[in-house]
């Protein structure tokens, strides 16, 4: 933390200084406005040709303010969000909040876990880990944590996170660059539907035109300012009426092409420069240089054709400024060429754009789970094996406060499934989402939440929080039958790490305990590794029929000084005191 603490005071100091240099060059720019107008208006008084020659020095230094101003201005919001960055994880480790976007909008109630290992939404998984800021990357994010990727992929990224956590700077910087983009789904929708829309090249004709009338109205200007002859300025204004005219017959064509993408140059030009980062930075991992490849395209980097194309956008921007549109188009048919080379553009470029915004997203990607490992250097990289064998050493939750959590050491193998039981708060619950959470984490190459780990990634199926579904009419039992029967069917195709919280609360005792037992039951007849909790001592009782499978497994409460006293460490056995008449008395319930 304390480094996030320095380098927070010294983005504060350049932000202090970049504000100074401000504050002068406006300053400056609006002294420079002043002494221009002052010297056109004596230039209109005297006649006086010196006067022409100081307004046009002083024009240019306006310019050269104007181009100094721009760079201060993005100084000033690189500046910002650096100092946002190490402010936000200052705030997170002090654990004051949790000030990142939580992913509510990936939440699906139908994914095997999703839902119930809390990987979306407020106080999540998502929120926790996710130090993104472009759509794509939050997207990827999204995606990567519902899937489990093959092993050699989860091996690469374990070294390219490994890379990445030990260039802080780096990745500070790429996502200062990815904040000020002010990316958005829309923005990125627009761009890769406007990528994707099919459009016809402009005619030879057209193009023809495009270039005869804006020449033939320069040849005719020149004439003019030579000649002074007055039916010069009359073709001028015939040629200036017949460009817009020309104009008008593309217009339609022009706002379908642009469709939606006001502004949209300045999430291009920040994606331009996301891939100059990485372009421009040396890598040693494999997964990383791959990615890195990816952005060399017909000879050149990725980000200079993204500027070209952020370039195309901002000059087409300016149809939507009347007065400017009227004299760039009725002069030299501006927009006209800007079309044909946003259409030259895609047709050249169009297979590749995608593929270079996905790299963003990957980036992104590994650069939040090299965040995790950089604040939680004592969280492992699991070693992975091809024979069902998970083992933790001293597993806990990673969003727990390392300070307070309690780590367990668990093993799946040569008995692959746990039937645990302990009484409510003595931790059931919390093993299991600790189980499934770093499962997740492990099967998308992040570091997990133990000293040790030894993982076959597996696909993690759950049913442990259902709510009704008010909606789909459906009770809370009837949507527990129906992802228990989502679990049995992904089982059929391939063995998966299930686990099951306390099922079939919605009926008798008796019938939730013989549910329980043939689910069980079923379930390891296909194979499964994983763990159930139950208060139903008698579905403890089913390892005696299977004891090369399954184990009995608990967590146990003491009573010191009158008091609950919860260790929360993981026993083998059946649990056997009980707290809830206890503490009933205790709070004078009975």
């Amino acid at each position: 933390m304390e480094i996030y603490k320095a380098k927070k005071i010294r983005f504060s100091n350049a932000l202090h200084a970049i504000n100074k240099k401000y504050n002068s060059i406006s300053i400056l720019r609006l002294f420079t406005i002043v002494l221009f107008l002052v010297s056109v208006y004596y230039y209109i008084k005297t006649s006086a040709i010196i006067l022409i020659a100081v307004s046009i020095f002083i024009f240019g230094v306006f310019v050269v303010l104007m181009r100094i101003h721009s760079k201060l201005v993005f100084q000033k919001q690189v500046n910002q969000a650096l100092f946002d960055i190490n402010e936000n994880e200052i705030s997170y480790l002090e654990r004051n909040k949790v000030p990142f976007e939580n992913g509510q909008e990936f939440n699906d109630f139908h994914h095997p876990y999703a839902y119930d290992l809390d990987i979306f939404g407020e106080h999540s998984l998502f929120q926790n880990l996710n130090r993104t800021a472009t759509y794509i990357g939050k997207k990827t994010f999204a995606n990567q944590l519902l899937k489990i990727l093959p092993n050699d992929e989860i091996t690469r990224n374990h070294q390219a996170i490994i890379e990445l956590s030990e260039k802080l700077d780096w990745r500070q910087e790429f996502l200062a660059n990815a904040k000020i983009s002010d990316d958005n789904q829309l923005n990125y929708e627009t761009l890769l539907k406007w990528c994707t829309f099919n459009s016809t090249p402009l005619s030879k004709l057209s193009v023809f035109i495009s270039y005869f009338l804006p020449f033939l109205f320069l040849g005719v200007l020149i004439a003019y300012l030579g000649t002074s002859n007055t039916i010069y300025a009359t073709i001028l204004s015939y040629l200036f009426v017949v460009n817009l005219i020309i104009l008008g017959r593309f217009i339609k064509r022009i706002q379908i092409e642009i469709a939606n993408s006001t502004n949209i140059d300045k999430t291009i030009h920040q994606y331009s420069l996301l891939l100059q980062k990485i372009e421009e930075e040396s890598f040693q991992s494999k997964k990383l240089i791959d990615l890195q490849q990816k952005l060399m395209f017909k000879k050149e980097n990725a980000s200079i054709h993204l500027k070209q194309l952020a370039g195309l956008f901002s000059k087409m921007d300016s149809i939507s400024n009347f007065v400017t549109a009227i004299v760039f188009n009725g002069t030299f048919l501006f927009n006209l060429h800007v079309l044909n080379s946003l259409i030259q553009w895609k047709k050249d470029h169009s297979e590749a754009l995608e593929n270079w915004l996905e790299v963003i997203g990957e980036f992104e990607v590994l650069n939040s789970l090299a965040n995790l490992s950089y604040n939680n250097p004592e969280f492992v990289f699991p070693t992975l094996n091809t024979n069902f064998q998970i083992d933790f050493t001293d597993l806990s939750h990673p969003l727990l406060n390392k300070k307070t959590r309690v780590g367990n050491t668990v093993s799946f193998h040569p008995e692959s499934f746990m039937i645990l039981t302990g009484s409510n708060m003595s931790g059931k619950s919390t093993f299991l989402r600790s189980l499934g959470i770093n499962m997740v984490l492990s099967g998308m190459g992040s570091p997990v939440c133990a000293s040790q780990a030894n993982i076959h990634p597996l696909p993690v199926l759950v049913s442990m929080r259902l709510s009704d579904s008010l909606s789909d009419s459906e009770s809370y039992f009837f949507a527990e039958i129906k992802r228990l029967k989502q679990i049995m069917d992904e089982l059929v195709n391939r063995p998966a790490f299930v686990l099951l919280d306390e099922i079939l609360r919605g009926t008798n005792s008796d019938d939730k305990r013989n549910g329980t037992i043939e689910v069980v039951k079923k379930v390891i007849g296909q194979n499964a590794i994983g763990a159930i909790a139950t208060h139903d001592i008698e579905v403890c009782l089913t390892t005696n029929e299977y004891p090369s499978v399954l184990t009995n497994k608990c967590f146990e409460v003491e009573i010191i000084n009158n008091e609950l006293h919860f260790d929360y460490k993981l026993r083998d056995g059946i649990c056997k005191n009980r707290s809830a008449t206890f503490l009933m008395k205790k709070m004078g319930v009975i």
